[in-house]
């Protein structure tokens, strides 16, 4: 079944990532969009999360410099408020309507420059950072809601740490792979370790509820064309399995079960490779 996704994938990739659909036997559900950081490709922000933060799993965005900087929309969708709350709570905001359910909120904002009901696209600039509303310094307060919950927020695939302060290197807009490393392994897993490879990036994900890694190798240069690209997860005592060949967006998911039970894990694209020594013990 994932050779005959993946196949589907290479010539329709565009259009399954566009509408995040994951269809399972005759139901339809909607997955959530890959949320991006909400700046331009390299920048680096720390994310802040902190208990008694309102709402509680909103992130503020921090940065020395921030004050009038561009802020991105993380996915694409439909711009469903623009309102100002003046000297308190969120002071200039937006919001993005993503469908299905899923919404992001952008707050503090020295400017906004989007209107209700514009359509934006990932990467698309709606304001600048700054510090109007209840805030003590500038920032840009950030959230991804659910049907109106705030969700502990997850970007480029990789969850966001509570509660810390947590570096990220923005990815938005950077050009390249539809896919990201859980649309390939599945949404309950979650980063835990990454390579930079010379073409792409190799991943290590855990899915907690299950005790199984997921290794996937996501293609950064030819992408949509076919290449040379591979993945494989050893589990200490157990045979290496691969996945290789040449695919368009990514090698992967390799999965298996290793509870407490160290990992050896790597990937290739072209001539690039990495594998890891066992870790990942428990």
């Amino acid at each position: 079944m994932r050779m005959s996704f993946r196949s589907v994938a290479l010539a329709a990739a565009g259009v399954v990532a566009a509408a995040g659909l994951v269809v399972a036997g005759a139901t339809e559900a909607v997955a959530a969009p890959n949320f991006q950081v909400p700046f331009a490709c390299n920048t680096v922000v720390t994310a802040a999360t902190f208990s008694g933060h309102s709402p509680a799993n909103a992130v503020d965005f921090q940065r020395s410099d921030i004050t009038g900087m561009p802020v991105l929309a993380s996915a694409g969708g439909t711009v469903s408020r623009v309102a100002n709350e003046g000297d308190v709570s969120y002071g200039r905001w937006i919001e993005i309507n993503h469908g299905g359910g899923y919404t992001t909120r952008y707050a503090h904002l020295s400017a906004q420059q989007v209107s209700v009901g514009q359509s934006v696209s990932l990467g698309q600039q709606i304001g600048k950072a700054g510090a109007t509303g209840g805030v003590t310094g500038p920032h840009l307060h950030y959230e991804q809601r659910l049907n109106g919950t705030v969700l502990k927020a997850v970007l480029d695939g990789r969850a966001v740490p509570y509660y810390g302060h947590t570096s990220f290197t923005s990815h938005n807009k950077c050009g390249g792979n539809p896919y990201s490393p859980t649309e390939v392994c599945g949404s309950d897993y979650s980063v835990i370790d990454s390579h930079a490879l010379t073409g792409g990036t190799v991943y290590l994900l855990y899915a907690a509820g299950t005790g199984r890694n997921c290794v996937a190798t996501i293609k950064s240069t030819s992408v949509g064309t076919a290449s040379a690209v591979s993945a494989h997860l050893q589990v200490e005592g157990s045979t290496q399995v691969t996945d290789s060949g040449s695919f368009a967006y990514y090698a992967g998911p390799v999965s298996r079960a290793a509870g407490s039970t160290c990992v050896k894990w790597g990937g290739s694209v072209g001539s690039s490779a990495y594998t890891s020594p066992y870790e990942h013990c428990g």
